[in-house]
């Protein structure tokens, strides 16, 4: 398949930080692509390197066929950048917004209305309001809008669903499902592991560093080893017991419960009554598929 992004050991450092460390992946033309990780990752650093916005230190990058040290100019006329935080203008009025975006690219509104107009319908009745006067979800819609009035080729959408309801991420996915099946190429960051599952392919990455590559399915098959859900009285007491017990490589917090990553010989009973003796109560343990994320915590303390 033909590439539509490419990066081969980009490097970007401030000083004595390395904010990216020879990261190197190809999204495939009209892919949903993940970049995810948590705050802190490079998610952003990699977003500005790939929409010109900054130079690497080291390595190479191409994207819709153009260097982006060389044809900068190239790459900002194809692409569609929707920044992490909100940077439309709010003292602007929704439809001014749009206007202002389109003009920058030296199109109208109506030429590309086709593109927009499943996400701008939902706001249309707004579009008097300033911008700033949106909520959360809204805002993110108009700004979607923005990024696409010009028909990118390619997209850039860095934690767009960040700080929003539930409802609103779940209608951007939708957005994002109609966008792909039209064709355009989409790289979207999020720290939500849930939202991996939405994607074509994923990359984690932590620390400046990208920990694996492949499809959701093909992430979650990489965990081969013995995965519990632990809970019971006491939560803290008893991730530190956990930790503390034979047979467990891994124990960590994962929402009302623990995920404990057993050992080979690890014997669930012998487990549970070292924890009756020690005087928790109410414990239960029982084995569970494993997720993103346990394969996330795996390589980000483990590696491959």
């Amino acid at each position: 398949m033909e590439r539509a992004i490419t990066a081969e050991g980009l490097t970007k450092r401030y000083g004595s930080l390395t904010a990216l460390d020879s990261v190197s992946f190809a999204v495939e033309r009209g892919e949903l692509f993940g970049l995810i990780g948590p705050d802190g990752a490079g998610k952003s650093t990699l977003f500005r390197l790939l929409t010109t916005l900054l130079a690497p230190d080291a390595g190479h990058a191409e994207v819709d066929g153009f260097d982006t040290v060389k044809d900068y100019r190239a790459i900002r006329r194809r692409v569609g950048y929707m920044p992490g935080r909100f940077s439309l203008y709010p003292d602007l009025s929704v439809e001014e917004n749009l206007d202002f975006f389109a003009a920058l690219f030296g199109v109208r509104v109506r030429d590309n209305y086709d593109l927009i107009a499943p996400i701008y319908r939902q706001i249309e009745p707004f579009r008097t309001r300033r911008a700033g006067r949106l909520s959360g979800g809204m805002k993110q819609k108009l700004a979607l809008c923005c990024a696409l009035i010009h028909r990118p080729s390619v997209l850039f959408l860095d934690e767009p669903t960040t700080g929003v309801d539930a409802v609103s991420r779940n209608e951007f996915w939708e957005m994002l499902d109609d966008l792909r099946q039209r064709g355009i190429t989409t790289l979207v960051s999020t720290p939500y592991m849930d939202e991996a599952e939405r994607c074509d392919r994923i990359a984690l990455i932590n620390t400046a560093r990208i920990l694996g590559i492949d499809s959701p399915k093909g992430i979650v098959a990489r965990f081969d080893e013995p995965l519990y859900a632990l809970s019971g009285e006491r939560m803290y007491d008893l991730l530190l017991a956990a930790r503390q017990s034979p047979g467990i490589r891994e124990c960590y917090t994962f929402g009302e419960t623990h995920h404990l990553i057993a050992e080979g010989g690890f014997d669930p009973v012998a487990f549970l009554r070292s924890l009756d003796e020690k005087g928790f109560q109410r414990v239960a343990l029982h084995p569970i598929r494993a997720g993103i994320e346990d394969v996330f915590m795996k390589l980000m303390h483990h590696g491959e």
